[in-house]
């Protein structure tokens, strides 16, 4: 059996659990107090599988030439760029066209109205589609001999009748992950998984 052979079937027998990411947004300070006004501050409702973050209990409206998307939750702590991560379905709910990024890669994205309770504000951009993506942590990615920036394929849903096989799908190392893969609520759709069902890379 080859070297190559062999890494392969190594990182195939990883169960990875799967991690399905709704619609959400990461505001930056100064957007924050626009929104929830100047005293606010992001009230933690629960952690998240990634260390150092959790959901809020506060929420926007975002706003395209078409429509609103409403209760857009905030993932909190502050950004240093204002992020809002919706699926395909609903960027075409309300006329957007965002791009397919990493996540942090905002640069000439789609822009939006964001409502929140005590404020209004037009971003030009900051609206985006987020690449499918798997986190490791060092340890993992040395173990399967895997790299931050190696793109791979991912088979989900074995056994549910929507069995499918994930292309593109990023590597991203810290020692701030954990173990997840990455996708929104189209892609697990279509792929018959929740959150925490075991996936594989292929």
């Amino acid at each position: 059996m080859s070297a190559e052979v062999a890494k392969r079937m190594k990182r195939s027998k990883l169960d990875i659990p799967a991690g399905v990411s709704v619609k959400h947004c990461h505001l930056t300070k100064e957007h924050f107090k626009i929104l929830f006004g100047s005293s606010a501050e992001p009230k933690r409702v629960k952690d998240i599988k990634q260390p150092g973050f959790y959901a809020a209990e506060e929420m926007i409206d975002v706003q395209g030439p078409k429509g609103v998307l409403k209760k857009i939750r905030l993932v909190a702590p502050y950004r240093d760029h204002t992020q809002i991560e919706i699926s395909v379905s609903d960027a075409m709910a309300i006329g957007l066209k965002p791009p397919v990024r990493e996540s942090g890669d905002v640069k000439n994205s789609a822009g939006a109205t964001l409502v929140g309770p005590a404020g209004r504000i037009e971003i030009k951009e900051g609206v985006i589609i987020a690449q499918r993506h798997l986190h490791f942590s060092p340890s993992e990615a040395k173990n399967l001999g895997i790299a931050s920036g190696e793109v791979v394929r991912v088979r989900a849903g074995a056994g549910g009748g929507r069995s499918t096989v994930f292309e593109d799908v990023v590597v991203r190392v810290s020692d701030k992950y954990s173990l997840e893969f990455h996708v929104d609520t189209d892609e697990a759709n279509a792929a018959g998984i929740k959150t925490g069902d075991a996936v594989h890379i292929a």
